[in-house]
């Protein structure tokens, strides 16, 4: 197997920040907890993980939507404990991404796939031998 170049640890921490509050958080927030400015995450987040930021935000704000709508929670509740604006904007993230509408994607059998290829939460680590990113002072 080829050698991999190991995350940053900034870009880790925003990665499991992203995660942990379930795509609930904004990119200014995120930059300014690695102190870094907008434009140097998404240069960073980018490069590393192949996406954008708010484009990691939206999809894990979504994964967890759809894992909603499919344990059958209303589209207008789901919206509302997501974070998302209205039912309708839960609606235009949905067909974006999938094509289909919240009702149908409720019913999507790649929603029933196992804990162990879709983790409910991040991915199993040991919370006692995690490493914690503390930003350098400038």
């Amino acid at each position: 197997m080829r050698a991999r170049t190991p995350v940053e640890p900034g870009v880790a921490h925003i990665w499991r920040r992203t995660l942990t509050s379930r795509g609930r958080i904004q990119v200014d927030s995120l930059a300014g907890e690695v102190g870094w400015d907008r434009k140097r995450l998404w240069s960073r987040f980018r490069s590393q993980l192949g996406i954008s930021p708010k484009r990691a935000i939206r999809l894990v704000r979504f994964d967890h939507a759809a894992h909603l709508l499919a344990t059958g929670h209303t589209a207008a509740g789901v919206a509302a404990e997501c974070g998302y604006a209205d039912q309708s904007h839960l609606h235009r993230e949905v067909k974006a991404f999938t094509g289909l509408t919240p009702s149908v994607v409720a019913v999507a059998p790649w929603l029933a796939i196992d804990d162990v290829a879709w983790p409910t939460s991040s991915p199993t680590r040991n919370p006692a031998t995690a490493v914690q990113y503390i930003p350098k002072r400038r």
